[in-house]
């Protein structure tokens, strides 16, 4: 008769699968971690566009799990997961290993959904890791590099378009970065920065409509028109195709094409293929697919497994897949298993939503913070980059990032004492959770009052 296994697998190292990870570190969890990921960096997503820009380096936005984890006693597998076998308590690696566990934990996210669009997994980039950040990078920057030496116009705006398909945060986010320092790339080479076009083809009439930064369309917008290059939004547009050349999509009961040799594509996510193969049943799931837990993360059918992040949905407890919502579930889960290994019961605990963040350009930003507290421009691109450093995994990291953020958008840019500067303090105060807020917020209070004393 075999022993019983008591260990635990965390299967997917984003928010939700790393912050488990790191929290049963801290609660010195009696039981072996497992963490599995296919790739080597951890990549903290709501900052991939600061990296896609230069804004921040690797290590702040796409630190190694090696570093990450380093003294937490965690065990790291880079491997891809072929297979999950609910019934017989085992993950299988495409390198031939397998892991037996006693609790698993299901954190693989979401993966970009195509949602059937002829060509657009082939020739639209998604951006979604440091790879596909790459990957954009070095496309257009060749396009850049082309349409410079092209005389040919028609040619030259193909190469200087830009379409990105959705309309949601990612989109907005996406189109205000690239409207920003695009402009900047084709001017440093000679260019023409007025030829840079930007446009962000919308299923729905509204951009961010039935997103939780709904309430912030009206800032949005506004702030759109203030980058760099225009912004050109094709609202009511469905996209049908995706070639290596132009995007066709319908309007009005019309087909219509744009030509660009850059289509991105940020239209929406799917359930990640090891999530929809799981045996669970479709009553279950979500509408989405996703599997529904327990308000303690727990499976339905199997207890001894946890979900949490964007595969997974709390039942009768809508919560939008964000990294606020996954990392907090992630602590979640690390206290529940800790609470089953040593026999008490898991616990419910809230998760709370503490607002929205939309990053809308270059030094640029709006925030919604509890809904009743909004800020836009530079104040809330502080607030934005402070609450987020606040997330950053281990408080070594943390700082370390912490203490380069603050030295180049803290100590050595201006902000004069106006209302809107105090109202950074406040919120920054009031959303950060950690040593990034205090330092930000006492620099800041301490600037105002030296300009307010010299004035």
């Amino acid at each position: 008769m075999n022993s019983p296994v008591y260990q635990t697998v965390i299967v997917g190292g984003g928010f939700t699968g790393l912050f488990t990870a790191l929290n049963l570190a801290h609660e010195h969890y009696p039981r072996s971690v497992i963490l599995i990921d296919k790739d080597e960096r951890f990549c903290f997503k709501p900052l991939l566009y600061e990296y896609f820009d230069g804004e921040m380096d690797t290590f702040q936005v796409v630190p190694r799990f090696s570093e990450l984890l380093r003294g937490s006693g965690v065990i790291f597998v880079q491997d891809t997961v072929q297979s999950i076998d609910l019934h017989q308590q085992q993950v299988q690696l495409s390198s031939g290993n397998s892991y037996k566990y006693s609790n698993l934990v299901l954190a693989l996210g979401s993966v970009t959904g195509y949602h059937g669009v002829e060509g657009a997994k082939e020739n639209a980039f998604p951006f979604w890791t440091q790879a596909d950040a790459i990957a954009l990078d070095r496309h257009l920057r060749e396009c850049l590099q082309k349409a410079v030496k092209t005389e040919d116009a028609e040619q030259r705006q193909k190469l200087l378009t830009v379409v990105i398909v959705g309309g949601g945060a990612s989109g907005v986010e996406m189109a205000a970065t690239l409207a920003d320092f695009l402009p900047h790339w084709y001017g440093a080479l000679g260019g023409n920065s007025t030829e840079i076009r930007v446009m962000i083809l919308n299923h729905g009439q509204k951009i961010l409509d039935g997103d939780i930064n709904d309430p912030l369309r009206p800032i949005a917008e506004k702030e759109l028109q203030k980058r760099t290059a225009s912004i050109e939004i094709i609202a009511g547009a469905e996209a049908t195709a995706v070639h290596s050349n132009v995007v066709e999509y319908k309007s009005n009961d019309r087909v219509n094409t744009l030509l660009t040799y850059t289509t991105i594509w940020t239209a929406g996510t799917s359930v990640h293929p090891l999530i929809k193969n799981l045996p669970i049943p479709q009553e279950h799931r979500d509408p989405h697919n996703r599997l529904l837990v327990t308000s303690t993360m727990q499976l339905l059918d199997f207890p001894e497994v946890f979900a949490g992040g964007d595969c997974a949905a709390v039942q009768d407890n809508s919560l939008p897949p964000t990294a606020q919502v996954a990392y907090q579930q992630g602590a979640n889960i690390a206290n529940n298993l800790k609470a089953i290994a040593i026999g008490e019961d898991p616990k419910n605990k809230k998760v709370n939503i503490r607002g929205t963040l939309l990053k809308l350009g270059l030094n640029d930003a709006a925030a919604n913070l509890f809904n009743v507290f909004e800020v836009a421009g530079e104040p809330a691109h502080l607030i934005r980059q402070a609450t987020y450093l606040t997330l950053l995994p281990t408080p070594i990291h943390d700082f370390k990032a912490t203490s380069e953020w603050l030295d180049e958008e803290i100590f050595h840019h201006h902000l004069g004492p106006d209302d809107m500067g105090k109202k950074v303090v406040q919120a920054v105060e009031l959303v950060g959770a950690g040593v990034v807020s205090v330092l930000v917020a006492r620099k800041l209070m301490r600037m105002l009052g030296e300009k307010e004393k010299k004035e």
